[in-house]
């Protein structure tokens, strides 16, 4: 039990790297405050029938990142529920393809609102805690786009490059803290979101030039999220670690 008696927030647990995550944690002994921008019957039906596996909480709350007001309520929430929290997954995302010709700013706006504003007012709420407590691990789900930039997605790149920016800044302000920041740049992974934003011409193309010669399941990136938040990687803060099947 790598994460006994710790608590994690996760945005975006409801699907892909997100839900994966929350199904190690919470195997993994870990109490969970899952977010997700619009909850449903089968997410709700999955969390307790996980929680009865595992004997391990899960409190699922409202987070849009599109929203401030969301954002902010949803940080009074977890507040409200007085746990020290110990990890903090920053996950949740959006995607846009698009020339940067054919991008129109308010799209940029978009994007970067969700990827990086709304997610900083959201670590500026639940890092007090950690600072109170002087131990904590937050963790960024970035993209390997942000390091070696993709046709088409100038919008979402910059806005994950962005992300691993303001994680190594936080690496040397929160370190007094005993609290650790770092990022994760994934590759290709099957999600929803690859398979709704890749074209299937692209995909076979990219996988070829892979060295492992496929795409990564989400639950491969999960592993290595557990590794950060657990006490296996505790001298180890304002990194990025690819996991992209060795693309780089």
């Amino acid at each position: 039990m790598l994460l006994k008696n710790k608590v994690a927030v996760i945005t975006g647990s409801n699907r892909g790297i997100g839900k994966q995550t929350l199904e190690i944690f919470s195997k993994n002994g870990a109490d969970v405050i899952a977010c997700v921008r619009k909850s449903s019957h089968d997410f709700i039906k999955y969390t307790k029938e996980l929680t009865k596996e595992t004997k391990n909480s899960i409190d699922i709350v409202n987070l849009d990142l599109q929203s401030e007001n969301s954002v902010k309520d949803a940080i009074k929430e977890i507040a409200s529920m007085n746990k020290k929290i110990d990890i903090l997954i920053n996950n949740a995302g959006s995607i846009f393809t698009g020339i940067f010709q054919m991008t129109p700013i308010s799209k940029l706006k978009e994007i970067f609102e969700i990827n990086f504003f709304s997610q900083s007012i959201f670590v500026q709420g639940l890092v007090k805690t950690m600072i109170k407590n002087k131990r904590g691990s937050i963790i960024y789900i970035s993209s390997s786009s942000a390091i070696d930039a993709n046709e088409g997605r100038s919008a979402y790149s910059a806005s994950k490059a962005a992300i691993i920016a303001q994680a190594k800044t936080l690496s040397k302000e929160l370190g007094v803290f005993n609290i650790r920041v770092n990022c994760i740049a994934p590759g290709l992974t099957q999600t929803d979101m690859m398979e709704n934003n890749t074209p299937d011409n692209i995909l076979e193309e990219v996988k070829k030039t892979i060295p492992l010669k496929r795409v990564g399941d989400p639950s491969e990136i999960a592993n290595v999220v557990l590794f950060l938040g657990s006490d296996l990687s505790t001298y180890l803060s304002g990194q990025t670690i690819r996991v992209d099947g060795g693309m780089n």
